[in-house]
């Protein structure tokens, strides 16, 4: 036996239900605790920016899949397949064109991309935000050193979610940059 993630595909917007099924499944022992020992759905916390206020959300990274970490036996693998396949709204374990295909695990490399949301180091869970800031426009900052300043945009930097912003400090305009959650529009 060799520990490894597979992937379950469902139907779209019935992962939750599925995970619970399967957390249901291993508490009354029709499901050995010792074969499936992890259920994930990956998802990604996302800010939204709405009427100045903040909004977070959860969003799954991949609809319509869920990530199962198993310690799946050479023998017997059909004991622990068949209740998971015959939960409702599951279609099947990916990469298995028929349910006599025993399943086969993805690397851990994968995993791990997958799980961190395409990101491959073990760091912080970075949160996405999504803006709509653009060049020209004119902010105010709301937060930090330079608060109740204002100025107009000079670069947006979507992956580090920072703004550079021209203010104007003792009569002269002056590169400041900030945090997207800092600043809300005028």
């Amino acid at each position: 036996m060799s520990k490894g993630w597979y992937i379950l595909q469902t139907f779209t917007g019935y992962e939750q239900k599925v995970e619970r099924t399967l957390h249901q499944l291993l508490e009354e022992g029709k499901i050995d605790s010792s074969v499936l020992t992890n259920v994930r759905i990956p998802t990604e916390e996302v800010v939204e920016i709405r009427n100045n206020k903040k909004h977070s959300h959860t969003n799954k990274l991949y609809p319509g899949y869920v990530m199962l970490e198993m310690d799946l036996p050479e023998l017997g693998w059909k004991a622990t397949c068949t209740p998971i396949r015959r939960i409702q709204g599951v279609n099947g374990f990916v990469g298995c064109l028929s349910p006599m295909d025993r399943p086969r695990p993805i690397t851990d490399d994968e995993a791990r991309r997958m799980l961190n949301g395409g990101e491959d180091d073990k760091g912080e869970k970075v949160v996405r935000i999504k803006q709509n800031f653009e060049v020209g426009e004119t902010v105010k900052i709301t937060e930090g050193p330079f608060a109740t300043f204002s100025g107009a945009i000079e670069e947006v930097n979507a992956e580090r979610n920072k703004l550079r912003v021209n203010v104007q400090i003792f009569g002269r305009a002056t590169p400041v940059e900030v945090d997207v959650l800092q600043v809300e529009k005028i």
